[in-house]
């Protein structure tokens, strides 16, 4: 977050100096993790910079304020992804079917309403993440806490979301709620691909804090 306030604040060199900062961070987490930390961190960075580039300069659902992908955005969500691996063992079960209820009636009122068809979508992905991935602790986690880090990242402006979704016609609020399907998502990919390439390559996957997808 204190990336996202540099990039905003200081107008000419702030992007620069969150790309430097979070980088510097990323590398240093990198290092000091063990040889699954690092090979998920790794992924999460390669499947991060993919659909940043899919969904915000191809498909355009949302701007970054000098309409390119900062540098700092995929090691960002690998930091938040590791944010979310660390807040899992100290949160509750209940969150599991807590996050779905109580998103649900806004979900409903949203969509109904017409306001943000969009988050529908990203909604039932969400869901699809709880109902067929094994880590579902992990992604009620990360939709509160990328709902957190959208609401305070349009807040300051470093990106925006567009009202009328391209190609599709749907509609979207800036942010919409249900953002964090998208980072569940995310989150899914990685766990899945290093649940995959244990049985592939000598690596040792910590199964308690990542819940290993089939």
């Amino acid at each position: 977050m204190v990336g996202l306030l540099v990039d905003q604040a200081i107008e000419f060199w702030g992007q620069t100096i969150a790309n430097i900062f979070i980088w510097l961070f990323f590398l240093w987490l990198l290092k000091s993790g063990d040889r699954t930390e690092r090979v998920s961190l790794i992924i999460c960075v390669l499947y991060a910079t993919a659909g940043e580039i899919f969904f915000s300069l191809i498909w355009g659902l949302y701007e970054y304020r000098l309409h390119n992908v900062p540098l700092f955005v995929p090691p960002g969500h690998a930091l938040l992804f590791t944010l979310g691996i660390l807040s899992v063992p100290k949160v509750p079960n209940w969150i599991v079917w807590a996050v779905p209820a109580l998103a649900a009636p806004y979900m409903i009122f949203a969509i109904t309403s017409g306001f943000d068809t969009m988050g529908g979508i990203l909604f039932l992905t969400f869901l699809t993440c709880m109902v067929f991935g094994k880590a579902k602790k992990l992604y009620a986690t990360m939709f509160m806490l990328s709902l957190i880090l959208e609401i305070y990242g349009t807040w300051l402006g470093n990106w925006t979301w567009l009202i009328d979704v391209p190609w599709l016609g749907l509609t979207s609020t800036n942010p919409p709620a249900s953002a964090g399907g998208f980072y569940c998502l995310l989150d899914l990919l990685v766990v899945s691909t290093v649940g995959k390439m244990r049985h592939r390559v000598p690596i040792i996957v910590q199964t308690a804090p990542l819940e290993n997808e089939g």
